[in-house]
């Protein structure tokens, strides 16, 4: 590869860690430095350093942490009235075209230098991808110093500037100023390397986007490329976790989202890295946020991604290899529905969009016996297109709404090694066991800890629901809101005898949509049986919810009880009356008490520990509720 003319050492300072930990803790920008070299002429051409302000932190009025502190020394005031991070960007920008080196505005090319690859990897993209500022294409290529110090003077890996100064016994005296002083250091280091004769070879490349691929059931992968994130948000595509990932290469087809046993994602995520490099550098965002989530990170195994992923079914690899660029899951169709209904429900309006190749751009789920799982696969040409189809979330196909969610290669092979897989068939929602032996069999039910909380009010209360009314009545009556419900998130309340309380709660994507719903669709009449019923859409927030389904009981797992509680045969049980005290009165519900149980005790436990000499009879436990009322969901 020829000379470059010009190489800018580029060096950033966050307001937490820095040094080898620079990016683990997930704290913003503080410093950007960077020092333009002239290769042909050996020589500096500028050096700039720009602070910068962070986004204000609602948790601490300081802006740099005492390890920032210790090992910087930046002034905390410079940084409080320095401009944001996209406003040094835009600079550095003017900075390229002023000097001339600008690609795109007639200048020579160059290349960015760094002191290892975290400046960029781990600060430069993550930050901008989460604050939504675009990159120019010159920070998708660089150089890591320590990489050509190794590879030209045949050394071991060396883990800091100062280590290759002493290495080359170079003048270390520079700026007093932190990050000027580390862009100097560079330069020298630099210098030297292009006097003794060092050439570039190709640069690090960084990827752009997340690139689809299929797996096989037979192909290896290492078991230093896989991480497993857990934590993730219910509807995380694999776009999503590739941003939560940003700056590090992700494999073609690399993020595989986990399944539960009846077939929905469950929080977690396998990621398969190009390098072990890379594997490294995204356990180090252990506990970085999507949002308001921390999201774990942890060691994986290749088998573990293999399991996933991996796939040998022909009619998946042909439908795969279409070359589509984006997947549909459909979940809920009629058993009966047949390509050319999915191809009219697409293709109506409004939001029309076309399915790539027609009807060979579905792929329908069966079981082995050939039964239809209600899922469907759908392929689309363009981001577009498939933007425009899944506007039609939760929209009508005869009698059924249809779930709608962005998929990816993995999840496709998962579904289809799941459902042909007669030794572990995915199994409908409809066989989850019910809670209370009243409640009529095949209504699924799930756990507290599955509820929403906090105190953001993105939730709503119906109140005087007909007693048969079904979650496509509560659809119909919400009519434009419905829109804004979230994936699992219509909860239909039962009494603890399995009747209709005439009561549902219903999560929403954000305060502003509960509160309109809740404005327009107060007192309004759903008409059901030729009859017409006023009810009441009252705004609440999560813990509010939570409060109102538990009747205000902690939240309890029976994981760590003794086996031996089963209970034997127990006088009828004594009802206990509790009132829930908030938004507005109710009827008290009756729930069973502990010496109402037998058998197993579904999502149930103890609230404090069990002390180890507890005897294991049921006449031990405490008196209180046992059974949370029923919580629905369709």
């Amino acid at each position: 590869m020829a000379a470059l003319p010009h190489i800018v050492c580029f060096f950033v300072t966050t307001a937490g860690k820095n040094g080898d930990e620079l990016g683990s803790d997930e704290e913003q920008i503080v410093q950007v430095v960077y020092l333009l070299y002239d290769q042909n002429n050996n020589k500096v051409v500028d050096v700039q350093n720009y602070y910068v302000k962070p986004q204000p932190n609602e948790l601490t009025e300081t802006l740099l942490t005492d390890d920032c502190k210790a090992e910087t020394g930046l002034d905390e005031e410079l940084v409080k009235q320095a401009p944001p991070l996209d406003h040094v960007l835009e600079e550095f920008d003017r900075f390229l075209s002023a000097k001339g080196v600008h690609p795109e505005h007639g200048g020579r090319s160059f290349y960015l230098l760094t002191d290892g690859q975290a400046h960029l990897r781990q600060c430069i993209h993550h930050e901008c991808c989460k604050k939504n500022i675009p990159l120019p294409t010159y920070f998708y290529k660089f150089y890591d110093i320590r990489k050509e110090f190794k590879k030209f003077y045949k050394t071991e890996p060396m883990p800091s500037l100062k280590t290759m100064i002493d290495y080359l016994a170079l003048d270390n005296n520079g700026s007093v100023e932190y990050g000027v002083r580390q862009c100097q250091e560079m330069a020298k280091i630099l210098t030297r390397l292009v006097n003794d004769g060092h050439s570039f070879g190709d640069p690090e490349v960084i990827n752009e986007r997340l690139e689809g691929g299929i797996c096989s059931k037979n192909e290896y992968v290492s078991d230093g490329l896989v991480v497993r994130a857990r934590g993730l948000p219910w509807q995380s595509s694999d776009q999503d976790i590739a941003r939560f990932f940003k700056g590090l290469n992700i494999a073609k087809g690399g993020v595989a989202l986990c399944l539960s046993p009846q077939g929905r994602r469950n929080g977690e995520a396998l990621i398969r890295f190009e390098s072990e490099e890379h594997r490294d550098l995204a356990l180090k965002r252990h506990k970085h946020h999507i949002g308001q989530r921390y999201i774990e990170v942890y060691k994986a195994s290749g088998k573990d991604f293999i399991n996933v992923a991996g796939g040998n079914n022909s009619e998946a690899q042909a439908f795969l290899s279409r070359g589509g660029q984006t997947i549909i899951r459909m979940r809920g169709l009629p058993f009966t529905s047949t390509t050319q209904q999915v191809l009219e429900f697409f293709t109506r309006d409004p939001n029309s969009s076309q399915v790539l190749d027609g009807e060979e751009g579905i792929l329908f789920v069966h079981y082995p016996d050939g039964r239809s799982t209600g899922d469907a696969f759908v392929l689309f040409a363009t981001e577009e297109e498939s933007a425009k189809a899944l506007k039609k979330h939760r929209e009508m196909m005869g009698s059924r709404y249809i779930e709608l969610f962005k998929s990816t290669t993995a999840e496709v092979q998962q579904v289809l090694n799941r459902s042909m897989d007669p030794r572990n068939p995915e199994q409908p929602d409809s066989q989850l066991t019910p809670l209370i032996a009243q409640i009529p069999a095949g209504i699924p039910i799930i756990p507290q800890s599955l509820i929403t909380s906090g105190t953001r009010r993105d939730c709503i209360r119906l109140r005087n629901l007909p007693s048969a009314a079904q979650v496509t009545d509560i659809l119909t009556f919400l009519g434009e809101f419905s829109q804004f419900i979230i994936y699992q998130g219509v909860h239909m309340v039962y009494t603890a005898t399995g009747e209709a309380s005439g009561e549902a709660f219903i999560q929403l994507d954000s305060e502003d949509a509960a509160t309109l719903t809740a404005i327009n669709r107060h007192r309004c009449q759903m008409i059901f049986g030729n009859k017409k019923r006023v009810i009441e859409v009252i705004q609440c927030s999560g813990d509010d919810m939570s409060y109102v389904l538990t009747n205000g009981m902690p939240q309890m797992s029976i994981s760590a009880m003794p086996t031996a509680m089963t209970a034997p045969a127990l006088p009828p049980p004594s009802p206990i009356t509790l009132q829930r005290p908030i938004l507005s009165p109710v009827t008290p519900q009756t729930i069973m008490t502990t010496s109402a149980l037998t058998g197993t005790f579904p999502y149930m436990s103890l609230a404090q520990p069990l002390p180890a000499a507890f005897t294991p009879t049921i006449t031990a436990l405490p008196q209180r509720p046992a059974y949370y009322p029923p919580i629905l969901y369709w």
